[in-house]
C-alpha cells in the first residue's frame, strides 16, 4: 500500500550534478530507512545510500564525498544530491522506503558520460 514515485534521473556529463527525489505516498504508518540502490547493466545491485530517522547515514565507499542522502519527513521524500559524477555512476537508482515492510520505487535511471 506504498508507492514510491522517483524522479530526477537524466542523462549528464562527467563531473556534472544530479538530484534524485523519491515520494512515498499511500497508507504508512511509520517511515524508518529510506534509501537508494543502484544496478548497473553486468552488475548486482548496491547500496548507495541510506537515511535514518533520526537522520543517521551510510554511504557506499564509491560515492562518499560526492553523494548526499537527505530526507524530508513531513513530505516522506528522500533526496539524493550527486556531484562529481562519474561515468561508473551510470545505472538504474532505485529509492527504498522501510515503513513496517520494505518498498521498492521502479527505478530512474541516470546516463553519466564521459
Amino acid at each position: 500500500q506504498v508507492q514510491l514515485v522517483e524522479s530526477g534521473g537524466g542523462l549528464v556529463q562527467a563531473g556534472g550534478s544530479l538530484r534524485l527525489s523519491c515520494a512515498a505516498s499511500g497508507t504508512i504508518f511509520s517511515i524508518d530507512v529510506m534509501g537508494w540502490y543502484r544496478q548497473a547493466p553486468g552488475k548486482q545491485r548496491e547500496l548507495v545510500a541510506k537515511i535514518r530517522s533520526g537522520g543517521s547515514t551510510n554511504y557506499a565507499e564509491s560515492v562518499k564525498g560526492r553523494f548526499s542522502i537527505s530526507r524530508d519527513n513531513t513530505k516522506n521524500t528522500v533526496y539524493l544530491q550527486m556531484n562529481s559524477l562519474k561515468p561508473d555512476d551510470t545505472a538504474l537508482y532505485y529509492c527504498y522506503v522501510n515503513a513496517r515492510f520494505e518498498f521498492w520505487g521502479q527505478g530512474t535511471q541516470v546516463t553519466v558520460s564521459s
